[in-house]
């Protein structure tokens, strides 16, 4: 019998399935759905619009159809997306190696050493390049990153102005998302051109600038620096890190923060993403910056460790204090930028750079006058009065995309890419020839005033070699612990199978190399792909529309609130302003409702973790007039069905408010019920989560929006449109990982969807009532089931013998397996999700591993081990510390081979022991060593 992609994907075999349903206590999958879920939103319809599933093969001969009917133009348009040459090793062992993309975020660092390092990298690179001392671990795109600095420099500088200056040479979707992000905020944005240094009249809080500017120009930014700083104002540069090799940085300017992309480090355009966005600032002001960071700590033993310092400082985590709603980052596309980095060294990027800019003046001498700006990198101006549409048609027929910018205008940008055959295409476009004298080597080379060395820490000078990055790379990862080598039950996170036949069609050149400004008859096969998915997903969730731009899930939050608060605009109901959230809610709810400029109330759960209705009509009564929304996770934040949810959203809607269905858990709903139908009017779907987009580490992620038919019109839009309300740089976000959720859905169809929606409820009760004489389950709706996820409380344990959940966390390394999430949505905690990929075995060896540390515990309650000094306060244990001498009160083989674990799995060896979290904190950055110490 040939089995179908829905079978590989999905863990559990029909008598693994029905050994699990037994224990469960019920007879079928059906049977599991009626007995689980409210027979009020009980919905098998909607997924009829969906094609039937197809072979793995059958997918990948579409995709390839789809890939093949985009244009692959040589793309020389600029604004901050370039073409790049990522060096194959790259490609095979990083991007295309599981042992990277399935890695969740760092949050176990002991078993995350391997990220956590090449992230360090990242910052390190960051920093050296922008000339500051602290750089965060990724942001999501150049656009968002200048949002985040914008909000950065009011907060950290002491003006009471509500005003901030741009020049108007930053990049347009820039201007548009700081737009979007500003309006709700009360931030009046004012436009100049400050090339001359000198700023207009009147206060404000901060002035940003680009670096080089949109039109190509450079220009020493000090003069303004100097002069807002006089004003009181603080000072963020959008800088371009490969100019960054010649040119002076923004931090030896006096620059108080720097924004922009790594992309054209090895990460190709796809059509708008996902690249790694970079903040950096002055030590001064590290704590202010959002996101993740990661530090420099000690372990048990004393040896160095990596962790992400700050941890719960992250800013969703703040809720309504929040000022940032950032969760996630782009680890993955930071890495791959790090290692572009460590491949080159700073040599090669400075021989790239130069290059890159030997082009553009090959360029610029051809056209012998008609540039705009004498001082440039690799982008120029160009001025033909009246004839710009025809020099960009005729360079569009020999295959090449220049930007249009006016009827009198055309922009030119080179890059790695870009060669001497592309030099005299463009020459011949504008109607000239590459001649000897504007060609080659010899072309003066005279934009270099950088005299500071930068990337000497060994991470950049030792790797240069195929064969040296290929054993790094491994390094690295074999100091992790990924979906490659274990489960990884984490609730809340939903770490399900990357299947490879998703992933393979991403680094095609018909989706990666095509810029997100291409003309549209550039990319009919990814529109397809764009299309279908807002099909497909409207019709999975109920809803009417779907944008994809949102490129996290933070950030299709904050579009949906913002699509709620625009509509109450523009019905004259400027007071709707209070946004309902229970008490169990993700922290990112609170925050991007505060971003939004909506005022936040708790509405209280009960004891069974769902939402007090009592309360929340209290709540309701209290701000009736003042309602904007509520928001809700569904099923619960708590990993239960809550069996009043179409009344929770009939009250909010009755007082004219608006019910935002968190997506987080849509993988426990496809296929059984649809948010747009029992009461949702605007969901954000975690692609990442619910629909096989991996989280690479802690990124990259897609966080599209959807809505009912009255909130479609506030939808985000094209962020090269002023008042779009774009929240991302590019229309469709992070599209060249879109194929990954197209291809998902195209495999699974209807059948498959909700089989494996069923099989991950199916799981969860499993280990539930597996574990729950070990590890009581908080909570559990009605007939006893929880959803896709369930919480074990270790509360009263740890009150009675003092071991915690982070004991039984760093206990499950030596176990081989990453930990649950622990201490969320209740501290004291562990939430464990199983997901579908699963099979028996695997379930069976994790609880059986779970059985082992709780007798574990047992002993330490017996006083047999002290509480101090157990094999659960040790843990987790590494090879290293069984060498020497040993005085604990439990052998070596209990330490590294524990009652329990299976032998034949594979010894999982952490790198480090347990990692001192408050050292961490106070060592922000690498304390790199002197060269001579290598």
């Amino acid at each position: 019998m040939t089995r179908s992609f829905a079978d590989r994907h999905i863990g559990p075999d029909r008598d693994e399935l029905a050994r699990i349903l037994d224990v469960v206590g019920v007879g079928s999958l059906d049977e599991l759905a009626t007995a689980a879920l409210p027979a009020s939103i009980l919905d098998g319809s909607g997924l009829e619009v969906l094609p039937p599933a197809a072979t793995e093969h059958e997918v990948l001969d579409e995709l390839a159809a789809l890939a093949h009917s985009n244009t692959v133009a040589t793309s020389m348009i600029g604004l901050g997306y370039y073409d790049t040459l990522t060096p194959p090793v790259l490609v095979r062992s990083l991007l295309e190696n599981p042992a990277w993309y399935t890695a969740y975020t760092p949050y176990q660092p002991e078993i995350s050493q391997g990220r956590l390092e090449a992230l360090l990298n990242f910052q390190t690179m960051v920093s050296d390049l922008t000339g500051m001392e602290v750089a965060n671990a990724s942001m999501l795109d150049e656009a968002t990153a200048a949002a985040e600095a914008m909000t950065l420099l009011r907060r950290a500088g002491k003006s009471t102005s509500a005003r901030l200056l741009i020049s108007d040479d930053l990049f347009p979707q820039t201007k548009t998302v700081l737009q979007t992000r500003a309006e709700p905020l009360g931030i009046e944005i004012v436009e100049a051109d400050l090339s001359g240094g000198e700023l207009p009249d009147g206060e404000y809080f901060g002035v940003l600038v680009q670096l080089p500017g949109a039109s190509g120009r450079i220009v020493d930014w000090r003069p303004v620096i100097e002069a807002a700083h006089e004003r009181g104002a603080l000072v963020a540069v959008g800088a371009d890190l490969l100019a960054l090799t010649l040119i002076t940085p923004p931090g030896e300017q006096g620059a108080d923060v720097c924004f922009g992309t790594t992309q054209r480090f090895g990460v190709p355009m796809g059509f708008g993403g996902p690249h790694a966005g970079y903040l950096s600032v002055h030590a001064k002001h590290a704590r202010q910056l959002p996101g993740r960071l990661v530090g420099v700590s000690v372990d048990a033993d004393g040896h160095q460790a990596y962790r992400l310092a700050l941890q719960t400082r992250e800013q969703h985590i703040r809720r309504e204090k929040a000022t940032s709603n950032i969760c996630t980052a782009q680890v993955l596309l930071a890495i791959v930028a790090a290692m572009y980095a460590s491949y080159h060294g700073p040599d090669g990027l400075r021989e790239i750079a130069r290059s890159v800019h030997r082009r553009a003046a090959a360029i610029a001498a051809g056209l012998d006058g008609a540039v705009v700006h004498d001082n440039y990198f690799d982008t120029l101006l160009v001025r033909v009065p009246g004839g710009a549409e025809a020099v960009v048609a005729k360079a569009k027929s020999s295959g090449i995309n220049l930007r249009l910018v006016d009827a009198d205008h055309v922009g030119v940008a080179c890059d790695e890419a870009t060669t001497e055959t592309h030099v005299a295409a463009v020459l011949e476009s504008f109607g000239t020839a590459l001649t000897s004298e504007t060609s080659g080597p010899t072309t003066a080379v005279s934009v270099e005033t950088r005299t500071s060395e930068f990337l000497t820490h060994p991470a950049f000078t030792s790797y240069h070699t195929e064969t040296a990055m290929l054993r790094y790379l491994r390094r690295l990862s074999d100091k992790d612990i990924a979906l490659d080598r274990s489960m990884i039950p984490l609730g809340s996170c939903t770490m399900k199978l990357n299947a490879t036949a998703e992933m393979e069609a991403i680094t095609w050149p018909g989706f990666a190399r095509v810029h997100p400004y291409a003309p549209v008859e550039d990319a009919p096969g990814l529109l397809k792909v764009i299309t279908d998915l807002e099909n497909w997903l409207s019709a999975i969730t109920g809803y009417d529309s779907v944008s994809l731009q949102p490129n996290a899930g933070s950030q299709g939050e904050y579009a949906g609130l913002l699509a709620i608060r625009r509509y109450h605009l523009d019905r004259g109901d400027a007071h709707r302003d209070t946004c309902l959230i229970p008490s169990s809610a993700h922290g990112t709810n609170a925050a991007s409702a505060t971003m939004v400029g909506m005022r936040v109330e708790v509405v209280k759960c009960r004891a069974n973790g769902d939402v007090d209705l009592d309360d929340l009509r209290a709540k309701i009564a209290d701000h009736a007039e003042r309602l904007a929304c509520i928001m809700i996770t569904y099923p619960s934040t708590h990993g239960v069905y809550e069996h009043e949810v179409a009344e929770l959203c009939a009250l909010v809607h009755d007082a004219g408010g608006q019910v935002y269905v968190d997506g987080a858990n849509l993988n426990a709903l496809v296929g059984l019920a649809r948010p747009g139908r029992f009461g949702g009017d605007v969901s954000h779907l975690n692609l990442h989560k619910t629909f096989c987009i991996p989280h690479g580490g802690g990124g990259p992620g897609v966080g599209p929006v959807a809505v009912r038919a009255h909130l479609a019109k506030y939808l985000p839009g094209d962020p090269l449109e002023t008042d779009s309300h774009a929240v991302s740089a590019a229309r469709y976000g992070s599209a060249s990982i879109l194929p990954i959720t197209w291809a998902y859905i195209r495999m699974m169809g209807a059948d498959g969807l909700r089989t494996a929606t069923l099989t991950a409820i199916a799981s969860a009760n499993y280990i539930a009532r597996r574990l729950n004489e070990y590890f009581p389950v908080l909570y559990t709706g009605e007939n006893s089931m929880v959803a896709h996820e369930c919480i074990l409380d270790l509360r009263d344990i740890t009150k009675r013998t003092g071991v915690t959940v982070d004991d039984v966390a760093k206990r499950l390394a030596d176990y081989g397996f990453h930990a649950p999430t622990m201490s969320f949505p209740v501290a004291g905690t562990l939430m464990v999700e199983p997901t579908e990929s699963e099979n028996l075995a695997e379930l069976d060896e994790f609880i059986r591993a779970m059985i082992a540390i709780r007798a574990e515990i047992d002993q330490v309650a017996a006083g047999v081990w002290p509480v101090d000094d157990n094999p659960l306060r040790g843990a987790p244990h590494t090879a290293a510390c069984l060498v020497g001498e040993w005085d604990h009160p439990y052998s070596r083989e209990i330490a590294v081979y524990p009652h329990g674990i299976d032998p034949s799995r594979g010894k999982v060896w952490p790198a480090v022991r347990r990692i001192d979290g408050a050292y961490g904190d106070r060592n922000l950055v690498c304390s790199c060593p002197p060269l001579d110490a290598y």
